[in-house]
């Protein structure tokens, strides 16, 4: 394994423990807005997130000692190149020793056009140690039979057509994606190994309890019954042709095409949580209508939270009270922009009477990114819709049970094909990246969107 293939796969390493480290801190946030929360509980929780922070430090070490490793080679790589004899005039020619048969490393009458020289240059720009060598070699051939010429000061304008170009091949800039922050949010289950339905059975009919008319007489009963649940397994799924030549002829095209669609897969996932028709959680949520010309963070906070009661309402002795406010980032900072004179009368777990909520200051996709007044935590999701409602220019606030939000997902989704027979009358490599998932947001229906007008685009006024 290559130093480059190390330092690779102690990212990934890294990545892996900073998003554990961030789950239990959301659910240490979580378990504090508790109102039955223990000390136990909680530090054990506390317990858990420093053994996942002291991860993080130890993935982040190793990952530095890679990274000086490769920094200390590229300067040895540098030193080598510099620590050659400087250029010097060539000497009188009775004063300097010469063997006859020594031969030229690139000589005209083998390589007339130079074609051997250009290969190396390109060789030596990929890697190529030996063609290195030979470009070296060939320098010290030249300041010995031409130092005086290479001596003159000519810039790298003055050779164009000679002077390669350098791509800074690891500071590629990627196409941006949503990825999938509520998917990451909500409660995941392994999908089940067969099938391309997942059935789930729900009590619509309750047992009956009531007082006794008189002694001996017959007591309540009512016959329960249910309702089967039946969604899909979906495949997700996508592709792309390269050709042979970009992949062996270039810098990391695969491992970034790869990257693309493993990003493209993640967005699709989340939207189609959220937007999906019939299923989607826009689709099933009750709707908690804001309607206001001129809407203000002041008039819109009531409306999370009778959106919040509505959940409780539904869910009663099943609530797990672990609820989540999943907007789009323009809505999250416009909640941030309002200034006021005001407070709640009420204080909440962990949240200043004085603040309207607390910015946590974690980046995009990285999980809760904070908590508003009465201590719900905030999802942010750009792959919520921005077009709804008649002026096509709304969005909604979802209100949820995070555990009452279900994702089934395939353990080693998303998968990757990689096929050269298919294409290989055309030189082409097929690169398939897919996987099975399902979803709902419907076994106890509870969730609620708040939408309307008071939610078009926003403008940031203080208010």
């Amino acid at each position: 394994m290559t130093l480059a293939e190390l330092i690779a796969q102690a990212r990934t390493a890294l990545d892996t423990a900073i998003a554990t480290r961030t789950q239990e801190q959301d659910a240490l946030v979580a378990l504090r807005s508790d109102e039955n929360l223990t000390e136990d509980a909680v530090r054990a929780q506390v317990s858990a997130r420093d053994a996942a922070d002291a991860e993080v430090t130890r993935r982040q070490q190793a990952l530095d000692e890679l990274l000086a490793e490769e920094a200390r080679e590229a300067e040895i790589a540098a030193l080598q190149a510099r620590n050659t004899p400087a250029a010097h005039r060539a000497p009188a020619y009775d004063q300097v020793a010469r063997v006859g048969a020594e031969e030229r490393t690139y000589r005209p009458d083998q390589d007339r056009r130079g074609a051997a020289f250009e290969r190396d240059v390109a060789a030596a720009f990929l890697g190529d140690y030996e063609a290195r060598d030979r470009l070296s070699r060939h320098m010290a051939e030249e300041r010995v039979e031409r130092g005086d010429q290479l001596q003159r000061a000519a810039g790298t304008g003055a050779f164009a057509g000679l002077v390669v170009p350098q791509y800074l091949t690891d500071l590629y800039a990627p196409a941006a994606a949503a990825k999938r922050p509520f998917a990451d949010a909500i409660r995941r289950h392994d999908l089940p190994a067969q099938g391309m339905t997942v059935n789930l059975s729900r009590i619509t009919t309750s047992s009956s309890v009531d007082n006794q008319s008189a002694e001996n007489a017959a007591v309540a009963e009512q016959d329960m019954d249910d309702t089967l649940l039946t969604f899909s397994v979906q495949t997700a799924a996508g592709q792309q042709t390269l050709s042979r030549q970009a992949v062996e002829r270039g810098a990391g095209v695969e491992a970034i095409v790869l990257d693309d669609l493993f990003r493209r897969y993640a967005t699709n996932l989340d939207s189609k949580l959220l937007n999906q028709a019939a299923t989607g959680l826009s689709a099933v949520a009750t709707a908690v209508a804001y309607t206001d010309a001129t809407p203000t963070v002041a008039e819109l906070y009531p409306k999370v939270l009778e959106g919040l009661s509505g959940v409780e309402a539904a869910l009663l002795d099943l609530a797990s009270g672990d609820n989540l406010a999943v907007m789009h980032s323009r809505r999250w900072y416009w909640m941030q922009n309002a200034m006021g004179t005001t407070w709640p009368l009420i204080s909440q777990p962990g949240i200043a009477a004085q603040l309207s909520g607390t910015n946590l200051g974690t980046t995009y996709g990285s999980g809760v990114r904070g908590t508003l007044p009465n201590g719900t935590p905030v999802i942010v999701d750009n792959n919520i819709a921005t077009n709804l409602g008649a002026g096509t220019n709304e969005d909604e606030i979802y209100l949820v049970d995070r555990n009452e939000c279900h994702l089934w997902e395939d353990p080693s989704a998303p998968m990757y094909i990689r096929a050269e027979q298919a294409k290989a009358a055309n030189l082409g490599i097929l690169m398939v990246v897919y996987g099975y998932y399902a979803y709902t947001h419907s076994r106890l229906p509870h969730a609620r969107k708040i939408g309307g007008t008071g939610l078009i685009t926003p403008t940031f006024t203080g208010v």
